[in-house]
């Protein structure tokens, strides 16, 4: 899945646990490693690193560390696209007064306009972090089939237990709104045929995929998206949320909030977003 797995690396008190957290994902996934940072390269921090990797028993050959100077979202884009990355991991900020997990504009221009998937880590720990309950956006557009397959081939590497899928019925209240007229056996009707076509929807494309053992769930929610996975995600204590990502924000986005914005604005676990 990745041949190449960047992380973004700053000289923070977590560098040692992202780096832990990115060298499991490494050899699980045999990639390569490329280590950015983005500032003025001197001989301390370089000596630094030095012994950062050699802590984390990094392999010094599948390892490339590049410095770069300038806007730190620029020269992180530009590095990924440069390497051909596959997968960036970042991590994200906890903003203790309000309990809740933010990422600085950085990060979200990172996110929007990276090449590749985005890793993103809420807490990352040095003996790294299990995924064991994983959820995905299982909502219809064009992406969610390879958001699915992309899912399923990563909860297979990472051993998860158990693995759920959360659809929106798109223009529930509409429909249910219109179905109101009928009596209420038909309206129980309209909304079982509702759910169904959500579930048969998520097992099609299953039915595709080698899932091996993997423990398979879905959920089919009324609610927008964003928020009923929040919830959810809240709800079940997931370690992991995976969803697509295939726009860019244009004019209307930046007035009006996002979905995805809204998830980066209140994370409810670690976010896996997956570019084509």
């Amino acid at each position: 899945m990745y041949h190449k797995i960047a992380l973004a690396i700053a000289f923070s008190p977590r560098i040692e646990a992202l780096i832990a957290e990115t060298k499991r994902l490494v050899l699980l996934f045999d990639s390569e490693l490329v280590l950015i940072h983005v500032g003025k390269k001197t001989s301390e921090l370089e000596e630094k690193l030095d012994d950062v990797i050699g802590k984390a028993k990094l392999s010094r050959e599948r390892t490339k560390i590049i410095w770069k100077e300038g806007k730190p979202g620029k020269m992180i884009l530009e590095a990924c696209r440069d390497e051909e990355v596959d997968l960036l991991v970042a991590g994200a900020l906890k903003n203790e007064s309000f309990l809740t997990y933010y990422l600085g504009s950085v990060g979200r221009k990172i996110i929007r306009k990276a090449p590749c998937s985005v890793l993103t880590l809420i807490e990352p720990k040095v003996e790294t972090t299990g995924f064991s309950q994983v959820v995905f956006n299982g909502t219809q557009t064009p992406i969610t089939p390879f958001v699915i397959e992309h899912g399923i081939g990563f909860s297979k590497k990472v051993k998860a237990d158990q693995v759920y899928i959360l659809n929106e019925i798109k223009m529930y209240g509409l429909q249910m709104g219109t179905a109101s007229e009928d009596s209420e056996q038909e309206v129980a009707q309209t909304r079982r045929q509702l759910v169904q076509d959500e579930i048969k929807y998520v097992e099609d494309i299953l039915d595709k995929l080698d899932k091996e053992d993997l423990k398979i769930n879905i959920k089919v929610t009324g609610g927008r998206w964003a928020i009923e996975l929040a919830r959810f995600c809240e709800k079940i204590n997931a370690d992991l949320l995976v969803v697509g990502d295939e726009h860019k924000l244009n004019f209307f986005d930046r007035i009006f909030p996002h979905d995805l914005e809204d998830l980066l604005s209140t994370l409810p676990c670690n976010l896996l977003i997956v570019k084509k």
